[in-house]
């Protein structure tokens, strides 16, 4: 299921002050997940990268203008059973998109804290329809 679908956009621009400053905002955000779901965060690789790739495109059902803020890549938690094999989860981040609709530095770090509790609601096995109710 598609997640922070946008529409189509300009070509991605390059931040000049690199990706330490996205990275800070990323720390912030996890730092900020809150106990119990805290915990959760070892069971996860946390990724930056700029863009979607056209595999996750495809994966996710998404036309070729059409990005992401995030993806959780994995087994939700309440999938887990006894016959279950290991294999990475992971939420990786979109850069370039995040900062190219969230150019005021507050909205974006608020953009990326709610990204983080989206993707890693979705490893905790919470859908779509359920975090709309939540109000995320």
């Amino acid at each position: 299921m598609p997640k922070r679908r946008r529409g189509a956009r300009s070509a991605p621009r390059r931040s000049a002050a690199g990706h330490a400053p996205f990275e800070r905002l990323v720390a912030r955000a996890l730092a900020g997940i809150p106990d119990p779901f805290r915990a959760a965060l070892a069971e996860v690789a946390i990724v930056i990268d700029d863009e979607r790739t056209a595999q996750q495109r495809r994966d996710n059902g998404l036309g070729p203008d059409e990005m992401l803020y995030g993806l959780y890549e994995g087994v939700p938690r309440t999938e887990y059973g006894a016959d279950w094999a290991a294999e990475p989860n992971r939420i990786t981040l979109f850069r370039l998109p995040l900062e190219e609709d969230f150019a005021d530095p507050a909205e974006l770090a608020d953009e990326v804290r709610i990204t983080v509790i989206h993707e890693l609601a979705h490893h905790l096995g919470i859908d779509d329809d359920r975090l709309d109710e939540l109000g995320l």
